[in-house]
């Protein structure tokens, strides 16, 4: 198994760049909505929409494994067959929990394309009760699995940082 090299913004195409974007703003979204500011695209081969979620996990109506990952993934993985997914990229504003990233790798989604590493978020939320960070890079989940998944990110950090800005104090 391979890890993939960081990238940067540059070297992506411009559909990426609008794709994360776009999550990043669904962040915002759900943060304007009263939940966490997390949020998720998944997109096939040609930048098409399949799923996006925002996160559904705070209490007390959420779910705890309702991570905006989690959920794009599963309602991609309802539109199509493997085959397809494994030709699609999903595009969130924050690195993948370890969690998430078992779905993504389950669903068979091909590519995954970050914000906020993990480690930056833990930055931002410290040790709030709501968000008990792992560090556990999502690469480190995915190079243990048996096929490969191309990981883009962190990119767009501060971009992605806003969202967070104030929400866990």
């Amino acid at each position: 198994m391979t890890v993939d090299i960081a990238i940067e913004p540059s070297e992506l195409g411009e559909r990426d760049m609008a794709l994360l974007r776009a999550a990043i703003e669904l962040a915002d979204e759900s943060r304007r909505n009263g939940r966490h500011p997390f949020a998720a695209i998944v997109a096939d081969e040609h930048g098409n929409l399949v799923a996006s979620a925002g996160n559904n996990s705070m209490p007390p109506e959420g779910d705890p494994t309702q991570h905006a990952e989690l959920v794009a993934a599963a309602k991609a993985a309802r539109l199509l067959t493997p085959a397809q997914l494994a030709k699609c990229t999903l595009y969130t504003s924050a690195e993948p929990c370890c969690m998430c990233a078992g779905a993504i790798y389950w669903c068979n989604i091909g590519r995954v394309v970050y914000a906020l590493s993990e480690h930056r978020l833990l930055g931002l939320t410290g040790d709030h009760a709501e968000n008990p960070t792992f560090s556990l890079p999502c690469r480190e989940v995915f190079v243990r699995g048996q096929r490969h998944v191309e990981v883009v990110g962190p990119l767009l950090e501060d971009e992605a940082a806003g969202s967070h800005l104030g929400f866990w104090s």
